[in-house]
């Protein structure tokens, strides 16, 4: 029997899915993540959620600093509320993580390392 060819709309279709199932959350310092399921229509999505190594991704944000008992204490609070820690140890690098970046103490100093 002779070959067919796909329509076009099935091969939308599944490079429509193959990219949804291809897509992937940058994990800067990631280890690991949860899979959380919901329901799209008639098809069931499977979403990875990546969370962060926070004391490893605040060990490396603190070890430049003065204080780094209170580097890692106060970049563990940051990183457990916002899921994310700047990448290296210096101010340039905030921007990378706005949550982590804007979050200030009730004085309205900023709060994170």
């Amino acid at each position: 029997s002779p070959l067919h060819m796909a329509s076009p709309r099935s091969v939308l279709a599944f490079l429509l899915l193959l990219m949804l199932a291809l897509h992937v959350v940058h994990p800067s310092h990631a280890s690991g993540g949860t899979r959380t399921w919901r329901r799209s229509g008639s098809v069931e999505v499977a979403r990875v959620v990546v969370t962060v190594n926070c004391p490893g991704a605040c060990a490396v944000r603190c070890s430049r600093s003065w204080k780094p008992k209170m580097c890692n204490r106060m970049c563990g609070a940051c990183c457990w509320r916002c899921n994310c820690v700047p990448a290296g140890t210096g101010v340039e690098t905030r921007a990378a993580c706005p949550c982590y970046a804007n979050m200030r103490n009730p004085k309205g100093k900023l709060k994170c390392p």
